[in-house]
């Protein structure tokens, strides 16, 4: 197991974050060694934006300054993920290779003055990142301190130039293997768009009005293959000179165009980046959403948080700052959910630069300050919990995630654009974190077996493989609950005929939908049963399953807005509208009575977070983060890892990892 690897090399769980020592000067490196010590750093994450630094001119490398901060860490006990600085290209190249800079879909070529400027697809930026790759790898490949490679950073920024073009043309030849098979997958007789050369194909740049849908999802699925080309590319590049395992940290989850269940099958291990998009308890959920997402793409195995902000939430047009404990309410809830490491960007707060303004581990004010005292007392909390390295997490829920489902949400011409994917996905986590229930993420071709209850919320691409799966899980004793707009096109955009969705999932759940009516943006509609919904609505007849709520009001009136139907020993259950929350939670909360699913840990009250992880042998630990503001007693007493005592209770905001007796 590969996290077992590093773990092993750092003695316990990995702790820490990106150090950029190139920002600062001896003076500032000794107290950076005194700190680390305190705040009990065992893993820097170093050279992601050095590469101007490592390579001042072409094919010219200078090491000499990253030679002494690898010995001075590793002096100091602290191991090294070493990045490669492929990211962020120096001014030298861009200079030497402006074909290589990045193009937007209208044609405007980027300057260089930031990060990511650079096209994947060009040749010369391929070489050039290779080339470093290599010489990294050679030069530090069996370094004492090296316990971890990083490969990029955060990929990758879209391009529509030349070089992209001719990639995408090289994609779409393997993909359909003929123009005749392209055309017939596009649809290209609609708007005289049917080709005859491959030279006739470009990206899809902007245009006039709507872009072919089909080019477009082909045009993001070549973009995520390119990606992972590149990837493998460094990978090799660094196996050929190293044993430590390798891997990149993924952005969830939605701000990379990757299909991140490929990325899990290629990297050592899943490491990923996050930052919660809300304040308070909704901060808390997204930890959950982001951390049982990163622990799904790598098959359950235990991954690694590369970063999160130290002191910062994302909220719109404003970056906040978290409240007291949320450093450790937040490292805690990544640990619960099978992170064997919890890491920061970055450790010390830069004084200049585009993220200056970034929070730290070591903020401007110093160590001298409330952020570092809770980094450090963070710190002091995961050296304890070493005895959890390589455990892992049970879910018998899933929800289903595939990017060609999000995709195929993106392209133009769509009955309504207030369907969002990744808030579709995240309600419905929510709704099951609410309730106390652990959930994994799975593909709708996966084996689902094992699974009680899956919930697909977004589902309007699925395949013929995928619906057949779908319907063999509920004909197999499986409960399923489908959401608006599934299954209405196949995998290449194709709508279904004959009413949806595709038809093997239309007979598992007993219905066919004849019309999709979405709702005017300010318009809500009441059920029978009380519930308000808004944004979608559906007209659907029953063949087979029982019509449990209907609408009320207009040409809907009386007919089914949610149904239930018994299919082999399973159940299929189908919502063709948005219900508000109190009611989607009412409806989550009667599915998991059905399927026989209980919290992880019974008997504590809602707002109180609780996630087993397990280890072979019948070990167990619960992870408990109480979100409440009132104290909470637990169901028994039990020892605390986290105080080394015996635990009856947690304060308002309070964590503990608990053995059971």
């Amino acid at each position: 197991m590969t996290t077992r690897r590093l773990t092993d090399r750092l003695g316990g769980l990995a702790f820490g974050g990106d150090y950029n020592p190139e920002q600062w000067d001896e003076e500032v490196w000794k107290e950076d060694d005194e700190l680390m010590r305190r705040a009990r750093v065992n893993l820097a994450t170093v050279g992601v934006f050095s590469w101007a630094l490592m390579e001042p001119e072409e094919g010219r490398y200078d090491f000499a300054w990253l030679d002494a901060h690898l010995d001075r860490l590793h002096a100091g006990g602290v191991a090294v993920d070493l990045a490669t600085p492929t990211a962020s290209p120096p001014p030298w190249f861009t200079l030497a290779h402006p074909d290589a800079l990045p193009v937007s879909p209208d044609g405007t070529r980027l300057t260089h003055g930031s990060r990511d400027t650079y096209c994947l697809a060009a040749p010369a930026y391929r070489r050039a990142a290779r080339r470093i790759a290599s010489a990294l790898a050679e030069r530090y490949g069996d370094h004492p301190a090296l316990a971890l490679w990083h490969v990029h950073n955060e990929y990758a920024t879209l391009c529509w130039c030349k070089h992209t073009a001719a990639a995408f043309r090289v994609w779409l030849r393997a993909r359909h293997g003929s123009l005749d098979a392209l055309n017939e997958a596009w649809g290209t007789t609609f708007w005289s768009q049917r080709y005859t050369s491959w030279e006739q194909i470009l990206p899809p740049r902007a245009t006039q009005w709507h872009q072919n849908p089909g080019q477009a999802v082909d045009f993001r699925r070549f973009w995520s293959d390119e990606t992972l080309a590149a990837y493998r590319e460094q990978r090799d590049a660094i196996r050929a000179h190293s044993d430590r395992p390798v891997t990149t940290n993924l952005m969830l989850p939605g701000y990379q165009n990757l299909d991140l269940w490929a990325f899990g099958r290629e990297v050592d291990l899943v490491a990923v980046d996050h930052y919660p998009t809300a304040p308070g308890v909704g901060a808390a959920a997204d930890t959950a959403f982001g951390a049982d997402r990163a622990r799904s793409f790598g098959g359950g195995a235990p991954w690694l948080l590369m970063e999160q902000g130290t002191n910062t939430v994302y909220a719109g047009d404003r970056v906040l700052a978290k409240e007291p404990g949320d450093i450790r309410r937040h490292s805690l809830g990544h640990i619960a959910r099978g992170a064997d490491g919890t890491l920061f960007f970055q450790w010390r707060q830069s004084r200049a630069g585009s993220e200056q303004w970034h929070s730290a581990m070591v903020p401007h004010a110093g160590p001298d300050s409330r952020t570092f005292r809770e980094v450090t007392a963070v710190g002091e909390e995961v050296a304890r919990l070493g005895e959890l390295a390589g455990s892992t997490v049970r879910a018998e829920v899933a929800v289903l995630h595939d990017s060609d489902a999000w995709w195929a949400l993106e392209v133009d011409g769509l009955p309504s654009a207030g369907l969002d994917y990744h808030s579709a996905l995240r309600r419905a986590h929510r709704a099951l974190w609410d309730a106390g229930v652990t959930v994994d993420f799975a593909h709708p071709e996966h084996e689902l077996s094992r699974y009680r209850l899956v919930v697909a919320p977004a589902l309007l691409l699925l395949s013929d493989a995928g619906a057949a799966n779908l319907s063999r899980y509920v004909a197999d004793g499986g409960t399923l609950l489908v959401q608006p707009f599934s299954g209405a096109v196949d995998e290449h955009l194709h709508a279904r005929l004959g009413g949806y969705p595709a038809a093997p999932l239309r007979e598992a759940l007993g219905i066919r939908i004849e019309e999709y009516r979405p709702l005017r943006r300010d318009e809500e509609t009441v059920l029978s049963d009380g519930s308000r919904a808004t944004e979608w609505s559906e007209s659907l007849r029953t063949e087979g399953a029982e019509a449990l709520v209907t609408y009320t009001g207009g040409m809907l009136g009386g007919r089914p807005a949610l149904t239930r139907h018994g299919f082999g020993a399973g159940q299929g259950w189908y919502l063709s509208t948005r219900l508000d929350d109190t009611g989607y939670a009412a409806l989550v909360t009667r599915l998991l009575a059905d399927a026989g699913v209980a919290p992880d840990l019974p008997g504590l009250p809602s707002g109180v977070e609780a996630v087993t992880r397990h280890a072979p042998g019948g070990r167990r630990w619960h992870i408990l983060i109480n979100h409440r503001a009132d104290v909470v007693p637990l169901p028994e007493p039990a020892h605390d890892l986290l105080t080394d005592g015996l635990l009856h209770e947690l304060p308002p905001g309070g964590c503990a990892v608990v053995r059971p007796g």
